[in-house]
């Protein structure tokens, strides 16, 4: 493949037409900057000429592929509405599984061919973030009223269970107890640091959902939530995943291993019970959606052994099926 300039790079990142598949084949990531839910994805320098400019350009931007992809996706949208496309607006905003820059097409971009979406989603965000810190959600959706806006897509809670907290630790350290020969998977699942875990979280979306419900135009706005999949912990013999963004056990396998969790049923047992307990909490959450507006969209059991790229998230080709729960429960909604 040859080598292009900067410049012709940045030309191709700028031009929302150019598809991510094109943009993804001059990337690589950097894997120690590289968390669960936030792949810190860059130019590949050997295959883009970097002077010293261009290593300041990326440096200088925060999070850069998030960065890049919100621009390319807004922009996107506004060509659309401006060319007459009529199709459903939903404003999204969520961490990784709504944007995985570049590397994997993920639940957005597949639902955009049915849908005109205002993306917000950046991998990495956290819950916390996104409801407390720096919520964008609400001057979205205000905003796209004169689009007669549809729905609002929240992802989020991913890094609080099984992820890593803000210094940068695996989540699953605290969560989970020291191997204990002849317990159940439930036994090794710290029940009162979940709670705790869950409690908070909870806190948010229900903030997020009174938010949304504050202005008189979003009553019965329907709102939708998921608890992501039964993530599949990495290291396991054939286990085939390599991702350039991350160790092949990094975020579960590793974890598990240092609390003495070696066995692999015990290891996906764990991950299913925590992914349970989050999904008890959304429907908590969203109660009788007939009446609350808010619908979780249940993705459990979709993805198996060979559909993940990476401990967390699946390949582009399977986040298609993942895609296709959330379009079946929208088109219900909608």
């Amino acid at each position: 493949m040859a080598k292009i300039s900067y410049q012709e790079f940045k030309q191709k990142l700028m031009d929302p037409e150019v598809p991510d598949s094109e943009i993804a084949k001059y990337l690589t990531a950097d894997r120690k900057a590289s968390g669960p839910f936030d792949p810190r994805i860059e130019p590949d320098p050997q295959k883009v000429e970097m002077p010293i400019e261009a290593q300041m350009d990326v440096e200088s931007a925060i999070r850069w592929g998030n960065a890049i992809c919100r621009w390319r996706r807004q922009q996107a949208f506004q060509n659309r509405i401006a060319s007459g496309i009529r199709k459903p607006v939903l404003v999204s905003e969520g961490d990784s599984w709504h944007q995985f820059p570049f590397l994997i097409d993920d639940v957005i971009d597949h639902l955009n061919p049915d849908f005109l979406i205002w993306s917000l989603d950046a991998a990495g965000d956290t819950a916390d973030n996104m409801v407390n810190r720096n919520p964008e959600y609400m001057r979205a959706l205000v905003q796209h009223k004169a689009n007669k806006v549809k729905g609002f897509l929240f992802s989020g809670a991913g890094n609080d269970v099984i992820g890593e907290d803000l210094l940068g630790n695996p989540v699953l350290a605290t969560l989970v107890k020291q191997f204990q020969a002849g317990k159940d998977a439930a036994w090794h699942v710290d029940k009162a640091k979940l709670a705790n875990v869950l409690t908070q979280l909870e806190k948010d979306y229900r903030k997020l959902v009174a938010t949304v419900r504050s202005d008189d135009d979003f009553k019965k706005l329907p709102i939708f939530i998921h608890g992501y999949d039964y993530a599949i912990p990495g290291g396991f013999p054939g286990d085939k995943r390599n991702p350039v963004y991350a160790n092949q056990d990094e975020w579960l396998g590793a974890p598990l291993k240092d609390k003495g969790i070696v066995d692999l049923q015990l290891q996906r047992g764990i991950v299913r019970v925590l992914i349970d307990a989050l999904y008890d909490m959304l429907h908590n959450v969203a109660g009788n959606s007939k009446q609350s507006f808010v619908y979780v969209v249940d993705i459990r059991g979709e993805l198996k052994e060979g559909d993940w790229a990476d401990e967390i998230h699946a390949t582009s080709k399977a986040f298609g099926r993942v895609a296709a729960r959330f379009k079946n429960v929208i088109d219900q909604a909608i």
